[in-house]
């Protein structure tokens, strides 16, 4: 009897874990471990968790923490053996640049949700119509009706007034996918809030009941232990050591090569087939942990719902990463960063870029030095591509403006780095829940499970998880026939 085979295409963290699952986990394998071959088109694993040398230090390119409420990242950690990299985020809170001023945000909310009309009385930079509007759903709440979805826009509008809505929530729920909540789902997104406004009655007393929340489908998390994790060799470290590990357990790895057909080989041992421009992996089943377009052109033509995956639009985004001399800064005295509500002028040309700032040495003392700080500034959204159209010396120039603008004080840098994500984050909109559970269910009785972060959640452990999740349904699929 031939041994059964899976591939994996996509080297992400996704399609990483996805090949943890497959060969044992935290176990290890076993004498009924499939072969298993992941094929990656990208030089390198790990997608936008990579890392780079920068002013002294190792830095991330990419997401430079994960959240550490939500399981999933932590135990792959853990079962790497790597639990003495973990760091925790040494600072918390945040501010909010409002009316050309800095507030700090209040503790308490719920993912940028106010929870109660007395945590805003100490903003300065919101009107008295805000503080109305919040006063108002505590005591008179506005009605709505919501269905099986809505955008997150179209329920904190409604409830809690355009001001709150645009200028202090969605900086920070647009932020975590790049988009706009008026067109965010808040099922895929943020389903906590959507049932908070199905529940009726006021929307902040109900968010306030749900206790802690978490971005993204079915996100669970704990009460207890620090709020962030780094690693202290930078987050993107861990695709870089699971890799190595699966190497060591026989797993085949292949970068800087891509599939460029997926067969149906009904006449052969294996119902699949695998093609890349020289090679062709015969498979019992595949694990897709690509881009949704990626998966939609190799997979429409066996299903109109996998067709429709290829809708799935991407935002791009672009970090610049600064090492500035610390008497050539003036920093507020805590808090983590600064959120930036879009649209918001300033003496320039057009509106403000940055639409975020992260302390990444405040964060992490891993990072921390004496003689410099070490700050990122995020600009980009679903429909601001400004920065794509600007070189990297002039993109430095124009954030370094804004940041003296936003800080008070900013001198020459000195160094800076850009790294660009041109389709970084998808987007989730109304009924993308559908769209998903359509797909999966249609690729099942192909031997066919999809993973990556158009599914489950953009962040980090929710991709850990999507994998995982990926491996473990192949796992059963072999011992069904589906040929």
């Amino acid at each position: 009897m031939s041994r059964e085979s899976i591939v994996v295409v996509g080297g992400g963290i996704s399609g990483l874990s996805a090949a943890w699952e497959l060969s044992g986990g935290a176990d290890g394998p076993n004498d009924r471990t499939p072969r298993i071959e992941l094929i990656e088109d990208g030089t390198v694993v790990g997608g936008s968790l990579t890392t780079t040398h920068f002013a002294d230090r190792t830095i991330d390119l990419g997401a430079d923490g994960f959240l550490a409420r939500r399981p999933e990242a932590v135990d792959l950690v853990r079962e790497l053996g790597c639990s003495d990299q973990l760091e925790s985020i040494d600072a918390s809170g945040a501010s909010i640049w409002l009316r050309g001023a800095l507030d700090e945000l209040p503790t308490g909310l719920a993912l940028g949700i106010p929870t109660s009309s007395g945590q805003l009385k100490n903003v300065r930079g919101l009107s008295w119509r805000a503080r109305l509007d919040a006063r108002r759903d505590e005591h008179a709440p506005v009605r709505m009706k919501v269905g099986d979805d809505a955008t997150i826009g179209d329920i904190v509008r409604t409830k809690l007034g355009r001001e709150l809505c645009y200028q202090f929530v969605e900086p920070m729920l647009g932020g975590i996918q790049a988009g706009r909540i008026d067109d965010l789902s808040a099922k895929s997104v943020f389903p906590a809030l959507l049932e908070a406004a199905r529940k009726g009655g006021s929307l902040m007393r109900a968010m306030r009941a749900s206790g802690p929340v978490a971005p993204g489908p079915s996100a669970t998390t704990t009460n207890t232990g620090p709020t962030f994790y780094s690693l202290l060799a930078g987050v993107g470290s861990l695709p870089i050591e699971v890799a190595r590990r699966l190497r060591d357990r026989g797993v085949v790895l292949r970068t800087g090569v891509a599939v460029t057909a997926l067969r149906r080989t009904p006449s052969s041992n294996y119902p699949w087939e695998v093609d890349t421009h020289a090679t062709t992996t015969p498979a019992d089943s595949v694990v897709m942990a690509t881009p949704a377009p990626v998966t939609a052109r190799l997979l429409g033509a066996y299903d109109p719902a996998l067709a429709r995956l290829g809708a799935v639009r991407s935002a791009g985004a672009a970090m610049i990463t600064f090492s500035i001399a610390r008497s050539a800064i003036q920093l507020s005295a805590n808090g983590t960063g600064i959120l930036v509500p879009l649209g918001t002028p300033w003496s320039g040309d057009g509106s403000l870029m940055i639409t975020a700032v992260t302390f990444l040495d405040r964060k992490w003392p891993h990072l921390r030095r004496d003689d410099d700080v070490l700050l990122r500034a995020h600009v980009g959204r679903i429909d601001d591509l400004r920065w794509s159209e600007m070189s990297d010396e002039l993109l430095i120039a124009r954030v370094s403006a804004e940041l003296k603008v936003i800080l008070g004080a900013f001198g020459t840098p000195n160094d800076a780095h850009v790294e660009r994500w041109p389709d970084g984050l998808p987007q989730y909109y109304v009924g993308h829940e559908t769209m998903v559970s359509d797909a999966r269910a249609a690729a099942a009785p192909l031997g066919v499970t999809l993973c990556g972060n158009a599914y489950d959640g953009v962040g980090i452990p929710a991709s850990i998880g999507s994998g995982r999740r990926a491996g473990r349904d192949a796992l059963e699929m072999l011992h069904f026939s589906y040929r």
